[in-house]
């Protein structure tokens, strides 16, 4: 057996800017990295209780933890006064994260009008092809195009994506919603207005409604396209 094989590390820390890496080998046993993971912290991170807190960051490959593993983990990370855990990740993700994964990224093609008290939500990115009637809620974690005209309520990333958009035929909602920002029906919504308009979250938090050539630049990652325009 050579000395590399001998002195394979399973558990590799490297400090950086934001507190600790540990690159965790994803190939030996779960029980070989905790007593590794316990004899390296112990060895450096011994005695340091006076020390600012630093955050730990698990990286672990194409390991699939468990709730239970990552508590162990984090326990051995947790028993060194000045450690705590910042992240856990691992490359792997189940089927059930995949799926959400999916559907928090697709667009959802709706055809119909949403009338008063009705609510239409989506996961990810909506396309309505119709019309919000006062009263009428439309929700998307991800952005809102409408064609046609919203009169009721729009809420785009309603889980904090405040790189969201809304994007409608004519814009006259009585309430739009951009993550946690909130514009209730100002004065410019009476008016008529340009064909085809968007709203989205501006430099100082508010959100702003002006004409749809507007986007082009401020929100370039609208244009989903692979490398090569294929």
């Amino acid at each position: 057996m050579t000395n590399d094989m001998k002195t394979k590390q399973n558990v590799i820390i490297k400090g950086t800017k934001d507190g600790l890496t540990l690159h965790m080998d994803d190939s030996c046993s779960f029980s070989q990295l905790l007593e590794e993971l316990e004899h390296k912290l112990s060895g450096t991170y011994e005695g340091q209780e006076d020390k600012p807190l630093v955050q730990v960051h698990i990286q672990t490959g194409l390991r699939y933890l468990t709730d239970e593993q990552k508590e162990l983990l984090s326990s051995v990370v947790h028993r060194k006064k000045n450690l705590v855990i910042g992240s856990i990740q691992s490359q792997v993700i189940t089927k059930q994260e995949a799926q959400k994964l999916k559907e928090e990224n697709e667009i959802v093609s709706v055809a119909r009008v949403v009338r008063s008290g009705q609510i239409l939500k989506v996961p990810g990115d909506l396309l309505l092809i119709g019309d919000v009637n006062p009263g009428g809620t439309i929700i998307a974690g991800g952005n809102i195009f409408v064609m046609g005209v919203i009169r009721g309520i729009a809420h785009a990333g309603f889980r904090g994506d405040q790189e969201a958009v809304v994007v409608a035929s004519k814009m006259k909602p009585s309430q739009l919603r951009i993550a946690d920002a909130l514009n209730n029906a100002p004065d410019h919504y009476e008016e008529n207005g340009h064909d085809m308009e968007c709203a989205y979250i501006d430099h100082e938090g508010q959100i702003v409604v002006d004409r749809l050539q507007s986007l082009i630049y401020l929100r370039p990652g609208l244009t989903r396209f692979l490398e090569g325009g294929r």
